[in-house]
């Protein structure tokens, strides 16, 4: 405990009747308090005030000890886990109440900045914005190093600080288990870990688990290598029950928001919820209806023709039944896409001619726009917004690039969510076969790729072809979807240069640079899990805490102590996927066993071949099952072959009448294995 501390608390003791008597109520408060701070545990912290309460106190310090034990309270116990957010966003800090020179003040420390972290992590106007976070992150800082200096056993504090927590469990690797296996398993097993917790430990009785359903219903985003790619019975029930119980709240019983805001925020509560449902429980003719309803409120309500002819959303905000007047709302953005998620998925799957009237109708739009230069914006860039009803690029502000629709300043700000509307341009050219879809992501490329080869010899003015160019790196997955679908080398300069590390694997064969992005992934699940489950307090931000740190973080000029997870990685390998789960998603397999003692690597697929590697760490045989969803109908050759043996240890004829075709073997115990599917020639 600090100097300070111990003189408030010799000063408390004065004012006690006797003094002996003081002094051992003085000794007792101190080892009391010098406990509950240096344990890591707010359980014990909270248990431990209590029996100190049940002690005689005078005033002030009576008082002190019940204001903080009802804090402590509500930081365990509260549904709303982000209470304090109102507070902490006007005051940057969070007042306990208690007196001056409180010999309990101390303790305070540690909850104020935590409040202060996370709400610096979560809001958008200060987490995207060095400048704005330095000071909320600076005032966190200065009262985690007086918590430490006070408390030096309390590791929680010291985690804020860069001193890493390690995990207990390890999770050891058979001598024959391939590294890129080991990797990855350890990954996918400390997701899991992360999403049981949370399933255990938040979950509440109506499925929310503490952020608001607003929040809560982002969960699924960084769930999707566990909960997509694998089949854990646990965590595809808890999903299930948090959409259908987030349909069913009053607000949602139209089939959409009936709350009035943003688009960004107002699809939440549906695409976030029917969409993984769709990947879950794609037979159910419910979430069918539900997508349905999206695309059925597009075409009758949100969207209309503009005066250049093309269908246009008409505002940035608009519910189940209103559409926003407001001229500076009137925008079509490249985040609009969210709105009919579900939908776009259902119509990739089945085809239905009426979605492909109604979204191809919407992308002539965008691909008009894209091609004209207008109020500054350079030909063959996408605009971040598409004005209504004059069709017009950007918004009502003077300049192109800032639209000015909404209140936050960077959420439309180019190029905003711009990989929303490449994979949706990408998809109808998938749907349709028309080339036209593909020029936007073509004219793109061309101008970043001539910024790459010449790079200009400074900063770019904003709006410029070259500050475009600057920007524009969300095109790579769309121009990576393409590329996977056709094998075409159109874009191999720019993808050359711009690709994700399993790309960079499945076109050159890089196991070993793979291994090491598994490994990365490992170690940053092997650290700190507290800063994943306990510590959160926003359940949009549940893997933000590494960005806490490095040269602008919280110990500025500091090299990143953690890093964060790549979750997209665990599931682009599992599944095959060359890029996400949320629009236009190409997963070869979901494995139909949990995602638990078990490595997989998709290393080839498509409509004709399939190609994993996998590894079972039981130390008995595990039956296999998966159902696959790229390969056409056909009969298919399909042998599993242990890596030190020419011959299968199992082969069969597999028929594909239709999709989601299922598989099952039986993988061998701690043996590397290759499934090879290949078609037959007619």
């Amino acid at each position: 405990m600090t100097s300070k501390a111990l003189v408030l608390l010799i000063a408390a003791a004065a004012i006690l009747p006797s003094h002996t008597a003081a002094q051992t109520v003085a000794a007792g408060i101190r080892t009391a308090i010098e406990k509950a701070g240096n344990t890591d545990c707010d359980r014990e912290r909270l248990e431990i005030l209590v029996d100190l309460q049940k002690q005689p106190h005078e005033k002030p310090f009576a008082d002190d000890l019940a204001k903080l034990i009802k804090e402590i309270r509500q930081w365990l116990e509260l549904s709303r886990l982000n209470y304090f957010g109102g507070t902490v966003r006007n005051k940057m800090d969070y007042d306990f109440g208690l007196s001056d020179n409180s010999p309990l003040e101390p303790l305070t420390w540690l909850y104020r900045a935590r409040m202060i972290t996370w709400y610096a992590l979560e809001s958008g106007n200060i987490g995207r914005h060095p400048d704005r976070q330095a000071p909320f992150l600076a005032g966190a800082r200065r009262l985690f190093e007086n918590y430490r200096q006070a408390f030096p056993k309390n590791r929680i504090a010291a985690m804020y600080l860069g001193s890493p927590i390690r995990a207990p469990k390890t999770y050891e690797a058979p001598a024959n288990a391939p590294r890129w296996a080991a990797a990855q398993r350890e990954g996918l097993e400390r997701l899991t870990d992360i999403i049981e917790w949370w399933i255990d430990n938040r979950m509440q009785p109506d499925g929310q688990y503490g952020g608001g359903w607003g929040d809560d219903c982002e969960m699924w985003r960084w769930w999707v290598p566990v909960l997509i790619a694998f089949d854990n019975p646990k965590i595809t029930a808890a999903q299930q029950r948090f959409s259908e119980a987030m349909m069913n709240q009053p607000h949602m019983k139209g089939g959409y928001t009936s709350r009035m805001t943003d688009v960004e925020h107002t699809a939440e509560d549906s695409a976030d919820v029917i969409t993984p449902m769709m990947h879950l429980d794609p037979d159910n003719p419910a979430w069918k209806q539900r997508a349905l309803r999206l695309a059925e409120l597009m075409d009758t309500l949100w969207t209309g023709r503009n005066e250049r002819g093309f269908l246009q959303f008409k505002s940035t905000y608009f519910t189940v039944d209103k559409v926003d007047a407001n001229p500076q709302r009137a925008c079509d953005t490249v985040y609009h896409p969210r709105a009919v998620q579900p939908a776009l998925l259902y119509w990739q799957r089945t085809g239905d001619a009426d979605l492909t009237r109604l979204f191809s109708a919407w992308m002539d739009t965008w691909v008009d726009a894209t091609a004209r230069a207008e109020r500054g914006k350079p030909a063959g860039i996408i605009p971040s917004a598409i004005h209504w009803p004059d069709g017009r690029i950007g918004g009502l502000a003077d300049e192109w690039w800032d639209p000015k629709n909404h209140g936050e300043s960077t959420l439309y700000l180019w190029p905003s969510a711009m990989g929303l509307m490449t994979d949706t341009l990408v998809l109808t050219w998938h749907m349709t076969a028309d080339e036209k879809y593909l020029a936007p992501l073509r004219s793109m490329a061309a101008i970043q790729l001539k910024y790459l080869k010449t790079p200009p010899a400074s900063t770019p003015a904003r709006g410029t072809e070259a500050w475009c160019a600057r920007n524009m790196d969300a095109i790579t997955q769309a121009i990576t979807r393409y590329t996977f679908l056709t094998g075409s080398s159109e874009f191999d300069d720019l993808l050359a240069r711009r690709t994700t590390t399993y790309m960079q694997y499945r076109n050159r064969g890089r196991i070993e640079q793979l291994a090491d992005a598994f490994e990365q992934t490992a170690e940053a699940l092997r650290i700190n899990f507290e800063s994943y489950t306990s510590e959160v307090r926003y359940t949009d931000r549940v893997l933000y805490f590494p960005r806490i740190f490095g040269p602008d973080g919280i110990v500025p000029g500091t090299t990143t102590p953690a890093r964060s997870p790549n979750t997209g990685l665990l599931y682009a390998t599992a599944t095959g996927d060359p890029g996400s789960a949320l629009y236009f998603p190409l997963n070869a397999v979901r494995w139909l066993t949990p995602s638990r003692n078990i490595a997989a690597l998709v290393t080839d697929s498509g409509t004709t071949h399939f190609t994993a590697n996998l590894y079972n760490f039981d130390t008995k045989e595990r039956p296999m099952a998966a159902e696959l969803y790229l390969l056409s109908k056909g009969t298919y050759n399909v042998a599993l072959t242990p890596d030190d043996s020419p011959n299968p240890l199992a082969t069969q004829t597999l028929t594909i009448t239709a999709a989601r075709t299922p598989i099952r073997f039986k993988l061998p115990s701690q043996r590397p294995c290759t499934l090879k599917i290949t078609r037959q020639e007619p």
